[in-house]
């Protein structure tokens, strides 16, 4: 770590910035799709020139603020496009807007929803294999209790496949961290890749889940 800068690098700081850092990229994303798409049209409306706005002549502005108002279903009607072509892309960008506000407002419960049931098993973890989680502790408390460690396993198949599924059709959930201290979905999965490893060869236990468990949690991991 840089010898330098203690307030930037210390963990505790590091920690929080890096809590914060996927919630945050997300609404920047969100921010930056919207500001784009407003500038898109509002240079489409300039190259035309088809605005009418009470007689003023018409500035870039004056396309920004049409564009927006229309991109974000106001409807003012203070300034109003005058020709058919200008007319048609006013409709296009307000069906465009309806369609990103319904896009924002269904990808942010199911994102929420991803993140909320991939933590409950790394909650779940802390109980079973300790606080930051171990293979060898995991082995220790299952105490050869074998049948409830291969359910266990199963659970845990079941976990990496969600995991695999929601992050590759969310990749902002990647960086969203967990909330409670010693916790982290990179560091369960590896602790089940390590239980499982030492399962198989040791030849102790549920080898055959554990090698399902294993392919799996391994498939997610890569």
């Amino acid at each position: 770590e840089p010898s330098g800068s203690p307030f930037l690098f210390t963990p505790g700081r590091r920690e929080n910035f890096l809590s914060f850092f996927g919630p945050l990229s997300l609404l920047f994303l969100i921010v930056i799709w919207a500001v784009v798409l407003v500038l898109g049209f509002a240079l489409l409306h300039s190259s035309l020139g088809h605005l009418s706005d009470g007689g003023l002549s018409s500035e870039f502005f004056t396309d920004m603020y049409m564009s927006g108002t229309t991109f974000f279903t106001l409807g003012l009607g203070d300034i109003t496009p005058r020709s058919g072509i200008s007319r048609i892309l006013t409709v296009v960008e307000a069906g465009m807007g309806f369609g990103f506000l319904a896009l924002i407002i269904s990808y942010l419960p199911v994102l929420y929803q991803a993140f909320s049931n991939r933590e409950v098993n790394i909650s779940l973890l802390d109980a079973r294999a300790g606080s930051p989680p171990t293979a060898f502790e995991l082995l220790k408390r299952a105490n050869h209790d074998f049948e409830s460690m291969s359910e266990f396993l199963r659970d845990w198949e079941r976990w990496s496949a969600e995991l695999l599924e929601s992050q590759l059709s969310y990749p902002t959930l990647g960086f969203y961290r967990s909330q409670h201290s010693n916790q982290s979905w990179l560091t369960a999965l590896v602790t089940i890749l390590d239980a499982c490893t030492l399962i198989i060869a040791g030849k102790i236990g549920p080898v055959h889940q554990a090698r399902l468990t294993f392919a799996m949690a391994r498939h997610a991991l890569i």
